[in-house]
């Protein structure tokens, strides 16, 4: 399957990949585990895909790890998801400069605990020279949030008519160029308030595999199913 890859013109392959991580809670309790070990699981598997992604030359890659709206979720569960993503954030840095990954964080990061924001910041800051992929982490992240605080930003900087350009320059993901291709697991066919500006054009693959056991082989089967595809842009 590698080797499929590695024959796609460099204009039928995706650059920037991003991911809605889906059905962490259902893999664990369908195999019978506490909701918080599917999180934990989940972890593992964005090692896996870092790793893969990088391998067959994706230059950026956006991650769907924690939304607005999961915040509703249990003080119990929305703490464990804290923990959980300070220590891999922690542990996992050296091995993202080893791979000369840097790191980009998409969101509302000023509503988390200072502890918290403090390791983001050290991650972000030690990650900074490298260049061989982005990973872009949609942390405290809603779509909508995001097109409401880029216009806020625009009206502050004194803009009284506002164009797409604008909107574009002052979004979290600035300056990550728009996902060519959008994969979802868990079978689920919504967007989730996720990238709804950047995806105006993007393809999408859904798998009805559950995170935890999405794996190499299947972000390479998205990737040649994408490089398969005609993309007219409305043209």
């Amino acid at each position: 399957m590698i080797d499929q890859i590695r024959k796609i013109p460099k204009e039928k392959f995706p650059q920037h990949i991003a991911i809605i991580m889906d059905g962490n809670r259902r893999w664990a309790v369908e195999k019978g585990y506490p909701k918080f070990y599917g999180h934990k699981k989940g972890i593992d598997t964005v090692k896996t895909v870092v790793k893969a992604a990088k391998k067959i030359g994706v230059k950026y890659l956006t991650l769907y790890a924690f939304s607005t709206e999961n915040w509703k979720r249990s003080n119990k569960e929305v703490s464990t998801l804290m923990a959980l993503l300070k220590q891999a954030i922690k542990t996992y840095t050296p091995e993202l400069l080893e791979n000369d990954v840097s790191l980009k964080i998409s969101g509302r990061v000023q509503e988390f605990s200072a502890e918290l924001k403090k390791e983001i910041d050290k991650s972000v800051l030690k990650l900074s020279n490298c260049s061989s992929m982005v990973l872009n982490l949609a942390l405290n992240y809603g779509g909508r949030a995001e097109i409401v605080d880029a216009v806020n930003k625009c009206l502050k900087n004194g803009l009284t008519e506002i164009t797409e350009k604008d909107i574009n320059d002052n979004l979290y993901t600035h300056p990550l160029p728009d996902p060519d291709l959008i994969i979802r697991t868990s079978g689920e066919m919504r967007i989730s308030n996720f990238l709804i500006w950047q995806s105006a054009y993007s393809e999408f693959f859904v798998t009805s595999k559950y995170w935890p056991d999405f794996d190499e082989k299947d972000l390479f089967e998205a990737v040649i199913n994408y490089s398969k595809r005609e993309r007219r842009m409305g043209r």
